[in-house]
């Protein structure tokens, strides 16, 4: 900041001597103590007249959008860290696939991840009763560009906490975790991933989403479940779902071995909501929020829960619920996104 201010002083000045503004103040808004403003001739443009104090002011506003962030994500490296564990690589992300019953989906989606830079490892989370049909397993291990990278981990009962379930040999730090039917660009992943080792003990995804208070008012607090629209109208969000986003491995412990029981209990019996269980489990451990990667992903399935009626209405009860279950509400709101600009006008 000192640099940018510099800089705003000398536009400032050089604009100043071109207009005979001599010994002007700050940014030009005013004389300097003893001095008069010169008559300015009736002739001179209003662009003339204005363009360096609007110049200034976006320059400033420039500064204040770069500060926003790097303030942001300066809280989320000092905040608490429980990704610190052994046996990390920095060098990559391994990638977790939640699958059910799309077995075409599925090899589509190794077929893209195995192929991305970064990605060290695919792991695919097989839930189904049966174990993958073996012409399953060979397209998907064909798939892969280089062979062992991708591996099934299978789990004996179908449950949505499998997700969660931690991954032995894991072999980086970073997950991306991601559902079959959503396809996001090599570049805009990599960027992601560039997000999060900025911030390793945040969750970093494309999904945000935001609670509320269904009576900001009221002496009660109840929420409601906030979708896109709602993000997408007001800016403002809370989470960031797991149907694609980063965190760190050591959050797949904490979810199955120290998360209240309750809560996976909870998502077993109304099968739903465990991507906003995480969600509260990593705000309240870190006490920040998470971060929004601007980024196109594509969906390549049809339906799903989401689609199913009454969602927001479920999801509005999870909220509730696991607000309870931790005595407060832990979601911290934000209205910060990271933006790659090398690939985008406005950012």
């Amino acid at each position: 900041m000192p640099r940018m201010t510099k800089l705003l002083l000398q536009l400032q000045a050089a604009a100043d001597r071109r207009h005979g503004h001599g010994g002007g103040l700050g940014l030009g808004f005013g004389p300097g103590p003893g001095r008069r403003h010169p008559l300015t001739p009736r002739h001179a443009s209003a662009a003339g007249r204005f363009a360096p104090a609007c110049l200034a002011l976006c320059l400033l506003a420039l500064a204040a959008a770069a500060t926003t962030l790097a303030v942001a994500l300066t809280l989320h490296r000092q905040g608490p860290d429980p990704a610190a564990g052994p046996g990390g690589s920095p060098r990559g992300f391994s990638v977790v696939i939640n699958t059910w019953r799309r077995h075409a989906l599925l090899r589509r989606s190794v077929a893209h991840y195995a192929a991305c830079a970064g990605v060290e490892a695919v792991h695919v989370v097989w839930s189904e009763p049966r174990p993958p049909p073996e012409p399953l397993r060979r397209g998907v291990l064909i798939n892969g560009t280089r062979r062992g990278t991708v591996r099934f981990e299978i789990n004996e009962a179908d449950s949505l906490n499998n997700r969660f379930r931690p991954i032995r040999g894991l072999a980086t730090d970073a997950v991306f975790s991601v559902d079959d039917d959503l396809i996001v660009p090599c570049s805009t992943l990599r960027f992601a991933f560039d997000v999060w080792q900025s911030a390793p003990s945040a969750m970093v995804g494309f999904v945000p989403r935001m609670h509320w208070l269904a009576d900001p008012r009221g002496s009660t607090k109840e929420y409601r479940y906030g979708s896109w629209w709602s993000v997408w109208w007001t800016g403002t969000y809370s989470m960031v779902l797991s149907k694609a986003s980063f965190f760190h491995r050591q959050y797949l412990d904490l979810y199955t071995n120290q998360m209240l029981p309750s809560i996976r209990n909870y998502v077993n019996e109304n099968r739903n909501c465990e991507d906003i269980a995480m969600s509260f489990l990593v705000a309240n451990a870190t006490g920040a929020p998470p971060i929004w990667v601007q980024g196109r992903i594509f969906e390549i399935g049809v339906g799903g829960i989401s689609s199913l009626k009454g969602h927001g209405l479920q999801r509005s009860r999870c909220l509730n619920t696991f607000a309870a279950m931790y005595g407060h509400m832990p979601l911290v709101v934000t209205t910060v996104k990271a933006v790659d600009s090398r690939t985008s006008w406005f950012w």
